[in-house]
């Protein structure tokens, strides 16, 4: 049998789930609670508001998506055209189910809350940029390959997660998962155009 969670493990798994479906602002502590199955004296034992709730919660959304890219299969790609791509099919594939279960609980907060809580803000900032400077190896690796200095590995890297952040919120827009995954269709034939049709692709040294 799985460990039992314990309160606090329990309130974030609750948080992440509720603050997708409604919102940040519209999640309350007495719902979390229900959710989570805790007293409301367990959740101000472990936090001690609302917003530094939303703080933890924007770290433990971070380390279940590392956790889960971690052993996605475009990690398993040699050559770093090759993960890219495989990284947006990944992300495409992986738009399933109602929309508070594929779109990003980071994004979700971060745009109700970054005029009115700057600690969340942060944290959500510390997360998003994380996660997207993972894809800036392989891309400064292409940009290696071909000789070239005119892109920012990390503004490209960036600029990926926009689209993806961009395509979620056209899905929240038309409830419909298809639009996000035409936009990301798009990104990986922008991706492709861009390293493809560039000089003629070299081995890494």
């Amino acid at each position: 049998m799985p460990p039992q969670k314990d309160a606090r493990t329990k309130l974030l798994d609750a948080a992440m789930a509720v603050i997708r479906g409604k919102g940040f602002a519209a999640t309350s502590v007495d719902e979390l609670c229900q959710t989570a199955g805790v007293t409301k004296g367990a959740f101000f034992h472990h936090f001690r508001s609302k917003e530094e709730l939303g703080v933890a919660v924007a770290k433990h959304f971070g380390e279940m998506a590392a956790g889960l890219f971690a052993t996605a299969p475009y990690q398993t790609m040699t050559d770093p055209l090759d993960r890219l791509l495989a990284y947006v099919d990944f992300r495409t594939a992986i738009l399933a189910g109602e929309i508070p279960e594929y779109t990003c609980l980071l994004g979700t907060m971060v745009q109700e809350a970054y005029a009115t809580h700057p600690a969340i803000r942060a944290a959500c900032e510390r997360e998003i940029t994380g996660h997207a400077l993972t894809l800036a190896p392989d891309i400064a690796a292409l940009l290696a390959r071909q000789g070239r200095s005119d892109i920012d590995p990390a503004g490209l890297a960036l600029h990926i997660q926009g689209v993806l952040q961009g395509a979620f919120i056209l899905a929240k827009a038309t409830g419909d998962a298809r639009v996000a995954a035409d936009s990301l269709g798009h990104l990986r034939r922008y991706l492709t155009l861009l390293f493809e049709t560039q000089p003629q692709r070299k081995a890494l040294p």
